[in-house]
């Protein structure tokens, strides 16, 4: 689509889009120190979460990123699940495949975004520029809508609170695909509780 149709032209129906609720576990938050240690994503296809279509992969660090043995502790990894990881540019095949033929949904973009656009760097892919749809942005909005019904209340942005906070269930923590679903099951609840009906409400 060209950036004048994008911006200007008829937006589909959010339940007509391929979105891919992708999260990322990584040793740190310095892209170009820190690896990517695990991936996990999950599609919505017309609106429901596929489970059975999931994606998950742990990651060997590229000798460009350091392993700190903290960031292995906190996701609960030792070191041989990563020495027999699929490499870095293995685990982006995979990842590429499916940000191509859908929108990219992450909680909290700034972080996911930049280290995925960092290891296709580091792998020498380009990378697709996939639409993005940040549910941390979503949960603004309805905190914005909710003040001006004079429903005040402070939005948490930690998906595990923000989930609570909006009564989902919560899962444990530290798991890139159970943090993928929990992405995806707070997103079709932010959808519904906006009332959004095109992908363009979504970005």
């Amino acid at each position: 689509m060209s950036v004048f149709g994008r911006f200007f032209g008829p937006s589909p129906a959010y339940s007509d889009i391929l979105f891919w609720s992708l999260d990322l576990e990584t040793g740190g938050l310095a892209t170009q120190r820190d690896p990517i240690l695990a991936v996990g994503m999950v599609p919505i296809r017309e609106g429901t979460i596929r489970l059975s279509e999931t994606y998950s992969s742990f990651v060997r660090p590229s000798t460009a990123h350091v392993s700190d043995s903290r960031a292995l502790q906190a996701h609960n990894l030792i070191p041989a699940d990563l020495h027999d990881a699929p490499s870095l540019h293995d685990v982006l095949g995979e990842v590429d495949v499916r940000l191509r033929e859908g929108v990219l949904l992450v909680h909290f973009a700034a972080v996911d975004v930049a280290f995925l656009k960092a290891a296709y760097t580091i792998a020498g892919r380009p990378w697709p520029a996939p639409r993005v749809v940040d549910t941390a942005r979503l949960l603004e909005r309805l905190a914005d809508v909710e003040r001006l019904a004079s429903k005040v209340r402070e939005p948490s942005f930690n998906l595990a609170a923000a989930r609570r906070d909006l009564g989902l269930p919560e899962y444990p923590s530290h798991d890139a695909l159970t943090d993928a679903v929990a992405t995806a099951e707070l997103f079709l609840l932010l959808v519904t509780k906006l009332g959004a009906r095109t992908l363009r409400t979504l970005l």
